[in-house]
Parts: C-alpha cells; sequence; structure tokens
C-alpha cells in the first residue's frame, strides 16, 4: 500500500559518514554505529535540539538527520565544530585498532519530502538532499579526511556559508572554511570544507575584474597588438619627424613597428597623424 507523498519542508541536513566501515568485522560495525548514535546524541543535545525536532535515518554506514528550521545553525555549527570532536576524541582513547571511528559530516539545508511505504522505513524525497549526499560522498571530503589526524571532516553547501559561516557568528571563523570544487557524477557542486583543503585539490580561481570607466587594464591591453591594429581611443599623437630621437636608452631613427632597444633610421610616429617637415602651428 502506497501512502501519499508529503509536501516538502525546509529543514536543515546534518549528513554523517563513518569512514571505512565496510572493512571491520560484523562486531566492530555494530560498535561503530551504536558509537555514532551517542555522539549525535550529544551534538543535538548541545545545539538545543528536542526529540520532537528532529527526524533520523539509519543508513547503516552513517546517519540521516533532519532538523527543524527552528533551530539556528549557528548552533547547530558549534556543536559539530566542538561537541563532536569531543566525543570522537574519548571514544577513540578506548577503543581498538579496528574499532577507530572517524568521520566526513556535511551540514546543509534545503526542501525536503516524505514519501513513506506501508511496511518500509524511511522515503526521503529531496534534490536538496540528493545534492548533500553528493557533497558527504565528495572527494574533496574523502581526502581531507585520509590526511588530517583529526577523528572528523566538516563541509558545508553554499547556502550554509553564504547565509551563516561568512558572517562571523559566535565560535564561527569563515577564514577557517575553504572553498572547494566538487564533480560528483554529472553535478559539478561547490563545498565549504573546514580546514585546510587537502593536497590535490584547487579552490576555484575567482573572476578577473571586468574593466572599469577608469581605464584600469588599459595598458595591459595594449600589450602584444599585432602590428597595424587600430589605436586605442584617447592619447595623445606625437610625431617626431627626423633627427634622432632616444626612448628609455634606445636611439629610434626610422620606421619601426614594437621596436624594444637597439638602433634604427628614420621617422619614428605614434598615433595616427604625421605632420609634415616645416608645417607651421596654428
Amino acid at each position: 500500500m502506497s501512502l501519499a507523498l508529503r509536501d516538502p519542508v525546509n529543514r536543515t541536513i546534518l549528513l554523517l559518514d563513518i569512514e571505512d566501515f565496510s572493512r571491520r568485522d560484523d562486531v566492530a560495525q555494530a560498535c561503530l554505529r551504536r558509537e555514532l548514535h551517542n555522539a549525535v546524541e550529544d551534538t543535538l543535545a548541545e545545539a538545543g535540539v528536542e526529540r520532537n525536532m528532529q527526524y533520523r535515518e539509519d543508513r547503516g554506514d552513517g546517519l540521516i538527520v533532519l532538523v527543524s528550521s527552528d533551530i539556528p545553525k549557528t548552533a547547530l555549527l558549534r556543536a559539530l565544530l566542538t561537541t563532536t570532536p569531543d566525543a570522537l576524541r574519548q571514544y577513540n582513547r578506548l577503543a581498538s585498532s579496528s574499532a577507530q571511528m572517524r568521520l566526513r559530516m556535511v551540514l546543509a539545508a534545503g526542501e525536503v519530502a516524505f514519501d513513506p511505504k506501508c511496511g518500509t522505513v524511511g522515503g526521503l524525497v529531496g534534490h536538496d538532499l540528493n545534492q548533500s549526499c553528493r557533497l558527504l560522498d565528495s572527494e574533496v571530503l574523502r581526502k581531507a579526511l585520509a590526511q588530517r589526524d583529526a577523528d572528523c571532516a566538516l563541509g558545508v553547501s553554499p547556502s550554509v556559508y553564504e547565509g551563516v559561516v561568512r558572517h562571523g557568528h559566535r565560535g564561527l571563523r569563515p577564514e577557517e572554511f575553504h572553498h572547494a570544487p566538487v564533480a560528483v557524477k554529472k553535478d559539478r557542486l561547490e563545498l565549504w570544507l573546514h580546514g585546510p583543503l587537502p593536497y590535490g585539490i584547487t579552490a576555484p580561481a575567482s573572476e578577473p575584474p571586468s574593466g572599469g570607466s577608469d581605464g584600469s587594464g588599459t595598458q595591459d591591453d595594449a600589450v602584444g597588438k599585432a602590428p597595424g591594429a587600430a589605436p586605442a581611443k584617447g592619447g595623445v599623437d606625437v610625431t617626431f619627424n627626423g633627427g634622432t630621437v632616444s626612448f628609455g636608452g634606445s636611439q629610434v631613427i626610422g620606421d619601426q613597428t614594437g621596436v624594444s632597444g637597439g638602433r634604427v633610421t628614420g621617422d619614428v610616429i605614434m598615433g595616427s597623424t604625421r605632420r609634415e617637415s616645416g608645417s607651421e602651428r596654428p
């Protein structure tokens, strides 16, 4: 029996995934899953998330947690940056080498609908949730965790960074988050990673500034123009007829284009107007 698809609701999306989960035996996996739930319990409690303000879906090696938009994302981020690492550190101090737990985490937001099916659990539907899962599975987040000594690596979606992180609210330092491109399947996404970018990942290049009315960039644009190209508008036309003219220590005595250094003979013309020798000035 199929129930009706519910209307999508805006939710804060928290995703967590255990590193190398499938390489552990059943006993270790069961231990890791219990401790993951414990760490999430501590994190949500620190952020002030009550039971009726959250939805959790167990994914085996991770969790999907939807949090009511009434909970400030700043509170969740502060808990993810402090409480979660502390919980992992305390657990790993006593855990065996085969049961060490390290997490990839993503905090995002968006519209999520619930599409329940009779006799099954789960049923979350939504483009924003799909994109968040791709961020969690991204190479940049996997590499960041693999190359760090820390027990977790956190990334946030562009909307969370722009809406919350970059404003520098209490406990959040924008300079600690770094922009990284994400390519998963056919999607080209973006992630803001807490901490330095891993080796092999380059931040997207910023767009070059557009030329303004102040004439900035005019000189650079003129460099390398092909001989005979139309002169730029504006400026002053200067003509030297005969004699020897020196520019920066180079003698120029001839019709030349693009001369840099050396000795040349004849007339040197800069601009589009040429005055004949002996012409009178008005």
